[in-house]
């Protein structure tokens, strides 16, 4: 048996946040692996630190002390640049309240990540409609976010995350914003995902939710339990 491949190593992460009245320790020395293909859901009370390390895996808050590996690659102490072009290949962001462009079409949403990455307009295009029939959105191509329902607006979300085929696909609360129903959908898309490959670290507070996942973690105080 060849070693398993880690999408993600995270060791020894610490990061503390200025306040008024302390400081906030969101992470006190965090230690997380996540192997190639593995869906995991990370829970905790409120403020506990999750969001934090879902930063810091995609480079979007920096580490104080500690290591952050993803796909191979140190992501700690990068340059900005290196980074918004590393999380174009690497890692997709699923977000609670959609982030759409809400002024642009389901399709393109879809279309523009692929143009930042690179892509050309005709392959974008492509991989954007085999992308909205898998999720079952191919009949609002050209309908705007708006006018989807939750669940809907949440999958074209996911499908945004996955233009760029990401080595990694995060995930902060996604069904936070979404009836049980939406909620369910998005789930058996993460789960279909799952089965074909796809590495996923989801944020959830919800033990349902987190049911789906093929591991879950529980943070408390900054630190994995």
């Amino acid at each position: 048996m060849g070693e398993t491949t880690m999408a993600v190593r995270v060791k020894g992460a610490r990061r503390t946040f200025a306040a008024e009245l302390a400081p906030v320790r969101a992470l006190r020395g965090v230690d997380l692996e996540v192997a190639q293909g593995e869906f995991v859901a990370v829970m905790g009370p409120s403020g506990c630190g999750k969001s934090t390390l879902l930063n810091v895996i995609a480079g979007l808050d920096v580490v104080d002390e500690g290591t952050v590996e993803v796909a191979g690659e140190r992501v700690d102490g990068r340059e900005d640049d290196w980074l918004a072009r590393f999380r174009r290949h690497h890692v997709g962001f699923v977000f609670q309240f959609f982030n759409l462009l809400d002024g642009v079409s389901a399709l393109d949403n879809l279309v523009m990540p692929g143009l930042l990455a690179g892509m050309r307009r005709r392959a974008a295009e492509s991989r954007a409609r085999d992308l909205l029939d898998l999720l079952g959105l191919g009949e609002r191509a050209q309908q705007l976010p708006s006018v989807l329902s939750g669940g809907q607006r949440q999958r074209l979300a996911i499908a945004r995350a996955l233009v760029n085929a990401p080595t990694l696909l995060l995930a902060d609360e996604p069904t936070g914003a979404l009836d049980s129903e939406g909620g369910l959908e998005v789930l058996e898309l993460f789960r279909r995902l799952h089965d074909d490959g796809q590495t996923i670290i989801m944020v959830t507070h919800s033990p349902e939710v987190a049911a789906g996942a093929s591991r879950a973690i529980l943070m408390r105080d900054g630190r994995v339990a």
